[in-house]
């Protein structure tokens, strides 16, 4: 192929074209963050009135990072063989639809349902922006335009939970559910008129089923061990030796299935990629930091510091605060100087910073001083997320680029996953263990309401979560503390991942970025190829017959 079909297959793009291409997916990104976040804030509402659990709330959670976590490494397979834009579009629609049925949901398990198909799409959304951004920006520049997307992802974020809070006070929580229906169709019809993507050869192909199968199994026993183990049956009992033994039967024959399979849904040889296998481990932690937070720092607020939904949402802005500036400067300063590793290292050293210091919080805990713990998790966030992305499209066969960034995606999401789960099980464990030993002060306070303690006494032993900025002045003291205690217990969960993901990015090779686009990269192997295939077929030729050259030309 020469210079110039090379060139026909990879267009250069300018500024311009790269920010018309972004805009589609800026709004896909929003579309899926707003629609996550808008119920956040209003989760405990959303629990309260369906009459759900601890352990609801837990896997209303985790019912959409499960399915995320599942599907994504399935995008990232799809994305390596049939038409991204098409496959883009149609993630958007499988989000929008479960979250506008989640909107009419009656009980717990109603909506548990939808958020796990909604994270089908969600899943789609964050492997095939990574996909679709490395087609039509190289690694040494995306860092300019990482801005861009840090500030979709804060104004999603913390707007999210602020419109979702205002909503719920206003015209109450199911509305949450419809408000990003406008923008997902604004963001089909932009993605249609903007997205331009190199056409890619057809080729046959074929899908690895079973271990589509055989992942889910795993990934779905042990999340279901980890929620129910300790609540619903013991640590160490029957259901704990079967689901457990499933889970690694399932891992292992999993793993045989993807070494035999001619189109394997996870590469294992990307695994030999030293920069791969690193930036896995330290994915982990980021997914557990990034969702963990998000989740019981809402809760923290509303059954801890009795806020609202709508101030729960403001409460939680100095986190965002700091993934906003970390990601839109240290973007900016890796595409200035080229220089990734120190930014990622920083990023870990926040991280265990942050969840130490929030596993120490108590209700009455000075708010400037969470506020404080909150942004330091939020900037070792914003350093390590995408980098950790960029860092392994970077050194990644273009080939294999989706199967890459959805692999670091996947592990992200699945250490969000379990890492939620694991929190949501220790805070389910102790609540009730702090309010056994608080039993007394619970008597003597609804001794204290009058006419009210009957009704009081029923709805706390109704097992529901309950509604505390409602609560009694008596009562609510009470049920602060012990949730404070509860969840700044679950932080340290994070505390050990937060460590290992320091030491995997301290190994991690500290490669420069390349400028080329993923495009570029198989236009260029193209040529290459042709520039050495060539002269070598050329001696293999047959001589036809000699060429006189003329010696009495002047040169």
């Amino acid at each position: 192929m020469s210079s110039s079909a090379a060139t026909a297959v990879a267009p250069a793009k300018t500024t311009r074209h790269v920010l018309e291409a972004l805009v589609g997916l800026l709004l896909g990104m929003f579309v899926s963050m707003l629609a996550s976040t808008v119920v956040s804030s209003s989760l405990p509402v959303i629990v309260h009135d369906l009459s759900g659990s601890q352990s609801s709330y837990t896997w209303v959670v985790t019912a959409t990072l499960l399915t995320t976590a599942i599907s994504t490494p399935v995008w990232g397979k799809l994305a390596d063989l049939y038409n991204r834009k098409f496959l883009f579009q149609l993630a958007i629609v499988v989000f929008v639809v479960a979250t506008a049925v989640a909107g009419f949901s009656q009980t717990p398990e109603m909506l548990i349902a939808c958020r796990a198909v909604q994270g089908l799409g969600a899943g789609g959304l964050a492997a095939l922006s990574q996909v679709l951004m490395a087609d039509i920006i190289s690694p040494r520049e995306r860092g300019r335009y990482m801005g861009l997307f840090g500030a979709v992802m804060a104004v999603a974020t913390v707007g999210g939970p602020l419109l979702g809070g205002v909503i719920t006070d206003a015209w109450g929580w199911r509305w949450n559910f419809f408000v990003a229906l406008p923008f997902a169709v604004a963001a089909l019809i932009i993605v249609q008129r903007t997205l331009r993507l190199p056409t890619r050869p057809k080729q046959k192909t074929s899908i690895d089923y079973l271990g589509i199968v055989l992942l889910a199994a795993a990934v779905s026993l042990l999340l279901i061990w980890v929620t129910m183990a300790g609540s619903e049956f013991d640590w160490w009992s029957a259901a704990t030796v079967w689901m457990v033994g499933g889970a690694i039967l399932a891992t292992v024959l999993f793993i045989v299935v993807e070494l035999r399979s001619k189109e394997p849904l996870v590469p294992l040889t990307m695994f030999r990629n030293r920069t791969f296998t690193l930036a896995v481990v330290a994915s982990i932690s980021t997914g557990i930091a990034m969702f963990g937070a998000a989740v019981y720092l809402s809760q923290y607020m509303q059954l801890a510091r009795g806020a609202t939904p709508t101030q729960a949402g403001l409460m939680t802005i100095p986190m965002i605060g700091g993934l906003l500036l970390s990601s839109i400067v240290v973007g900016a300063l890796i595409t200035r100087w080229g220089r990734w590793k120190p930014f990622l290292i920083v990023g870990s050293l926040l991280l265990i910073a942050g969840s130490s210091l929030l596993s120490t919080i108590h209700y009455d805990t000075n708010f400037v001083v969470v506020s404080v713990y909150m942004f330091l998790l939020g900037a070792g966030v914003g350093m390590t997320m995408q980098n950790l992305v960029l860092v392994v499209q970077n050194t990644s066969k273009p080939t294999e680029i989706g199967v890459a960034s959805s692999g670091v995606t996947f592990f992200r999401s699945l250490g969000g996953t379990i890492g939620t789960a694991l929190m949501g099980a220790v805070v389910a464990a102790m609540v009730p263990d702090l309010l056994s030993q608080r039993a007394s002060d619970v008597t003597a306070a609804l001794a204290t309401l009058g006419d009210q303690a009957q009704t009081w006494a029923a709805t706390l032993q109704s097992g529901s979560l309950p509604e505390v900025s409602a609560m009694p002045d008596a009562l609510r003291v009470i049920f602060e503390d012990v949730y404070a205690g509860g969840i700044s217990h679950a932080f340290l969960i994070a505390v050990p991942f937060a460590i290992l993901s320091l030491i995997a990015i301290l190994f991690l090779p500290n490669k420069p970025l390349t400028r080329m686009t993923t495009s570029e990269r198989v236009a260029a192997s193209e040529a290459d190829l042709a520039t050495v295939s060539v002269p070598e077929a050329m001696e293999t030729l047959t001589a036809t017959g000699s060429v006189r050259i003329p010696t009495d030309e002047k040169r």
